[in-house]
């Protein structure tokens, strides 16, 4: 099989594939550290999905009123509905301060107040006083903190001389015979040559599979690759039943309004004009956390006070605020509104609906950033040579359901953990070990069965397949019935892979072949996520069930794990929740009732 394929190799201390907020915070931290590192990106670094994160990043920095990083803790842990690992959200909300801070140095423009503090909004679900306050937490650089971040960590690791292989795409995971992962196996998409990259390490880095369903906020590079290559190399997926609805994507497009837009004062309203959230959550109203108001709002869409002709959508309303504040605060909002629902926001309501947005499931690591599977009884092996952080992974800082704001700060507090981890066990320069001559085989097998398809059924018609289904059967509300249909559906449009028809067989800027590997990717996930829901009797965060309305904790307080074989066949798997912290800075809080 290598004899067919070209393959040029190159020699690395760490890999980093992907290149948005978590690939590059990685990228740069690992070449501060003095490690040779090459970041692998199928598109430019700053076009990659970060750049689309609109509302902040949150830190409990105190500018706007009181606030501790215990309390950052103890809303991250009830807004996971107590799925979270605390010993890693402990990291996460105490590492947040200094994380911000270094940003900040490193050159990202955020917003400032009169005094030049960094300007915090209020964001869904963060309190002080353990529930009681509202929190000012989300630091941001007006409604484009993914923009003003990504370009700052792109340039940070350009001034570190990181090595970038831009508009490559990564096939493979190249792993030994003893487990551990020795390199990734990438097409040059422009070149149409494979590569062989070797190292001491792995981060993947490669976000969210939000292009699994129909309407997301995602853009269309969103395709989980990480996770696919994770289980392409027999690699488990944790906790992938819970996935975020937002609650406003703008209706008909699914481009994202920010839940900042709430923090300085929207009010989602129904048909007869009334603010509905005061009688979901009488305390946060618009500000409780995502699922919470993504439920809502199809309740009241449900119960026939949904707006427009067909009745169903909400509104979101703006006109009340100051015209100056939302040209200073929320510019790229207004910007969005005219261009994708055609109104003017100081006069007009914004037409929304809950658009599928993020991924608390993925790859499971521990807060190093070290990817850990169930193996031979201990639930935190570590697997060699391998980490994962952001969107692709699930350190479980998100438990079932994040927080508005937390993702960015996920991407950089494990970006930083993982080059930290990695500088402090991996010695610059050192040799490599030798690789098996067919080290490269299974991944080449599959480019070249997938180059080679020649089935009856296009690429975009499997992928549209797939989106309508997990769209209507693992939606914002799931029971038995529809879960147990979408996974029948998910698991014979799986099947119909093998009936895939590529119509190009170049090597050069294929984006049909490109775009047929991305649908393997999403195959893989989709399937991952509909069989892990339909397993999960309870509700809980994201994962609403109609026939198991409560939260379980004698039975499901435990992390889902899910494989899923080439031919399509699913093994389940659980990891106990981590209820303890690192040190006692903070207490362990126990399960209790989640209200708003």
């Amino acid at each position: 099989m290598s004899t067919a394929y070209k393959i040029t190799e190159h020699k690395y201390d760490m890999i980093v594939v992907g290149a948005g907020g978590a690939g590059l915070r990685a990228t740069f931290g690992l070449a501060a550290k003095g490690l040779q590192t090459a970041c692998i990106t199928k598109v430019f670094p700053t076009r990659s999905h970060t750049v689309a994160a609109q509302g902040g990043i949150s830190a409990a920095l105190g500018n706007m009123g009181e606030d501790d990083w215990r309390y950052h803790f103890y809303d991250t842990i009830k807004g996971s509905d107590w799925l979270g690992d605390q010993d890693a959200i402990q990291y996460m909300c105490r590492e947040a301060v200094p994380a911000i801070i270094e940003l900040e140095h490193q050159g990202v423009p955020f917003s400032r107040t009169e005094d030049g503090k960094i300007y915090q909004r209020p964001f869904g679900g963060m309190t002080t006083h353990y529930g009681k306050g509202t929190a000012q937490r989300t630091c941001a650089a007006a409604d484009r903190t993914g923009h003003a971040m990504l370009h700052t960590l792109y340039q940070q690791s350009l001034k570190h001389d990181a090595r970038f292989f831009v508009e490559y795409f990564a096939l493979d995971l190249i792993m030994d015979e003893e487990g551990a992962c020795r390199g990734v196996l990438a097409l040059d998409m422009a070149e149409g040559t494979l590569h062989l990259f070797r190292a001491h390490g792995v981060v993947l880095a490669t976000g969210g599979y939000g292009r699994a369903y129909f309407s997301c906020t995602s853009a269309h590079t969103c395709t989980g690759d990480g996770g696919g290559m994770a289980l392409r190399a027999g690699l488990g997926l944790q906790d992938m039943e819970f996935v975020q609805f937002h609650p406003t994507g703008i209706y008909g497009a699914g481009c994202l309004i920010t839940e900042g837009v709430r923090g300085e004062g929207g009010i989602l309203r129904n048909s007869e004009g009334e603010r509905f959230m005061e009688r979901y959550a009488p305390n946060a109203k618009d500000l409780a956390s995502r699922d919470v108001v993504s439920r809502s709002m199809t309740i009241e869409i449900r119960e026939g006070r949904g707006v427009g002709d067909r009745k169903d959508h909400i509104h979101l309303d703006l006109t009340h605020l100051d015209p100056n504040d939302i040209h200073e605060k929320l510019p790229g909002i207004a910007e969005t509104a005219k261009i994708f629902a055609g109104v003017d926001v100081t006069r007009q309501p914004i037409p929304v609906l809950p658009t599928v947005h993020y991924n608390m499931g993925g790859i499971p690591t521990n807060y190093h950033g070290e990817v850990v599977q169930l193996h031979d009884g201990d639930p935190d092996a570590v697997v060699p040579g391998l980490y994962a952080i952001g969107e692709a992974a699930c350190v479980s800082v998100h438990g079932a359901n994040r927080l508005g704001s937390n993702s960015l700060l996920d991407l950089v507090v494990f970006g930083r953990a993982v080059a930290d981890r990695c500088a402090a066990t991996i010695r610059t320069g050192q040799s490599h070990k030798r690789l098996a001559d067919d080290a490269c085989d299974r991944g080449l097998a599959n480019l070249d069965r997938v180059r080679n398809a020649n089935g009856d059924t296009p690429t975009a018609v499997i992928r549209d397949n797939m989106q309508r289904t997990m769209q209507e059967d693992a939606a914002v509300f799931r029971t038995g019935e529809t879960l147990a249909a979408g996974v029948k559906k998910i698991r014979e449009i799986h099947a119909s892979f093998a009936d895939v028809k590529v119509s190009d067989r170049s090597m050069v800027w294929n984006s049909d072949l490109v775009e047929t590997f991305e649908l393997q990717n999403l195959l893989g996930q989709a399937l991952a996520t509909i069989v892990s829901a339909e397993n999960r009797t309870e509700s809980r965060g994201a994962h609403a069930r109609e026939d198991f309305g409560d939260r379980d904790d004698t039975e499901w307080h435990k992390h889902s794990l899910c494989w899923v074989s080439d031919e399509g066949e699913t093994h389940i798997g659980y990891r106990p929740v981590h209820m303890y912290t690192l040190d006692d800075e903070v207490e362990v809080v126990p399960p209790k009732a989640r209200v708003y």
